[in-house]
């Protein structure tokens, strides 16, 4: 079974930043895409960034030039640095993976975290 655990989340103020961290863990074999999402009150899961195992990155244009998609595949773990942050960035963040599992036999399944709250104020 695969795990994905976000963490970094908090209250900063309008300007400030922060940065996202989600480690997964689990009988990982490889994972190819890692990206985060994220959720605001009322309002659909948006795509804000992925990468992939090679290192292309692709952002949502609400945040191109502010926010910065990392990744270390050794420690299977995605980044989120957020920078220049605006109170319409306030969500719950959640990231993801397309992980390859082996536990005997291969198993493709795109894994979840919990989710983590970040909230800008003005």
């Amino acid at each position: 079974q695969v795990q994905l655990v976000e963490s970094g989340g908090g209250l900063v103020q309008a300007g400030g930043s922060l940065r996202l961290s989600c480690a997964a863990s689990g009988n990982i074999f490889k994972i190819n895409t890692m990206g985060w999402y994220r959720q605001a009150p009322g309002k659909q899961r948006e795509l804000v960034a992925t990468i992939t195992s090679g290192g292309s990155t692709n952002y949502v244009d609400s945040v191109k030039g502010r926010f910065t998609i990392s990744r270390d595949n050794a420690k299977n773990t995605v980044y989120l640095q957020m920078n220049s942050l605006k109170p319409e960035d306030t969500a719950v963040y959640y990231c993801y993976g397309e992980v390859w599992s082996y536990g005997g036999t291969y198993h493709y399944t795109n894994d979840w975290g919990q989710g983590t709250q970040v909230t800008v104020s003005s």
